[in-house]
């Protein structure tokens, strides 16, 4: 009897065990939770990634710059991931449909010449 019960032990742990290293594993490189990062995730309307710069669309109520909003690139086993977090609303009233473009070099963002970058931001189309 004893010897059944150490076998549905094993049976139950072990599946159990190894959720818990996959989720380790594969969590390692999800991104940061919004708590550990500046504002909040920026819809993009348009992403262009090409001679080293990546050049962004973005949502603007006639007020937003560059420094209102954040690209943190993070590592993945697939490459450079950047997302864009503004950190200061626009509260102007001048409602741009196109958006505005905002660009940085690969040497701004911390990358190498050539590197291959992907975009997690959602994509949201301009209204109209």
């Amino acid at each position: 009897m004893k010897r059944v019960a150490l076998v549905a032990a094993v049976l139950v742990l072990v599946p159990l065990l190894s959720a818990c290293a996959l989720a380790d594993r594969f969590g390692a490189s999800a991104p940061a939770q919004g708590a550990d990062l500046p504002g909040h995730v920026e819809p993009v309307h348009a992403a262009v990634i090409a001679r080293n710069q990546a050049a962004f669309w973005v949502s603007s109520n006639g007020c937003t710059a560059k420094a209102d909003i954040q690209p943190v690139v993070r590592q993945s086993s697939d490459g450079p991931i950047i997302t864009l977090r503004r950190i200061k609303e626009d509260r102007c009233r001048e409602i741009r449909p196109e958006g505005v473009e905002m660009r940085w070099s690969f040497e701004e963002l911390g990358l190498a010449d050539g590197s291959r970058l992907s975009v997690e931001n959602p994509y949201q189309l301009p209204p109209g």
